[in-house]
């Protein structure tokens, strides 16, 4: 079912939208060699508990997954770019790690992945975050009311595809709301003027994510973490946004850098 908020509705996102910002801005300068990623866990689950929110993810169990996901966090390492379980693994020199939160806040919920690297950057991975953030600004930009779903989509895949990255389907945008899923599903690839309209009032998530060399991928044994089929690396930028009559309002927005 597909949920339009009111602007006093998507007034009251902004907290959690704030939160979840400040939770990625906070983790992505702990990132460091060294830090395990049972740490960034931790400090998120610390904060969640300071903000008196609710993690959307500690009991998450949708038909994909294995099991309820335990944590609170998504860390993805290296050639793993969603759904990373967080486990005993120290950050080493150049790795590349994607953090996706998200938490409700007074019952609303926001969702937002950033990707960094620590140490010492290889280019071909500052290259691929690069491209998810351009796809991720391209999709934002076209989140405008009289638009359609497939316009998103299409602009993301215009992104992938002038950079020469294949785009997988299976996982991609979302609704967001009183729930951390809903409809409708954005996919980060498609044709323009296809799909839903695009209402005032609609709340969704946008998340390009690429892998340097392909487009296939296979799930770790957690039962979770998603990697590339051929081992290359991986990056997922998301925001979650909301498209009014003024254009869309990115309620995850950061400082960059």
């Amino acid at each position: 079912m597909i949920e339009l908020r009111t602007p006093t509705e998507i007034d009251e996102m902004r907290a959690a939208g704030r939160f979840v910002a400040d939770v990625l801005t906070e983790l992505k300068s702990r990132a460091a060699v060294g830090v395990n990623l049972l740490k960034l866990d931790a400090i998120a689950h610390e904060m969640i508990r300071a903000r008196g929110a609710e993690s959307c993810y500690i009991d998450y169990h949708p038909s994909f997954g294995a099991s309820p996901f335990g944590k609170v966090l998504c860390t993805s390492v290296n050639d793993a770019v969603l759904h990373g379980l967080p486990h005993d693994y120290v950050l080493r020199d150049g790795d590349l790690v994607s953090l996706d939160f998200a938490a409700s806040v007074d019952g609303w919920v926001a969702d937002s992945a950033v990707s960094v690297i620590v140490g010492t950057p290889r280019p071909e991975d500052l290259r691929v975050i690069e491209t998810t953030e351009r796809a991720l600004d391209a999709g934002i930009a076209a989140a405008r009311v009289g638009s359609r779903v497939g316009d998103i989509s299409a602009a993301i895949g215009q992104v992938a595809a002038e950079a020469g990255y294949s785009v997988n389907t299976d996982f991609g945008g979302h609704g967001v709301g009183r729930t951390m899923h809903g409809d409708p599903h954005v996919a980060n690839n498609g044709r323009p003027n296809r799909g839903l309209p695009l209402r005032a009032g609609l709340v969704i998530a946008i998340e390009p994510w690429f892998l340097e060399s392909t487009d296939k991928i296979v799930t770790d044994p957690d039962g979770w973490t998603l990697r590339s089929a051929d081992g290359s690396r991986g990056a997922h930028s998301e925001h979650t946004v909301a498209i009014t009559e003024d254009g869309p309002i990115v309620l995850t927005a950061r400082a960059r850098g």
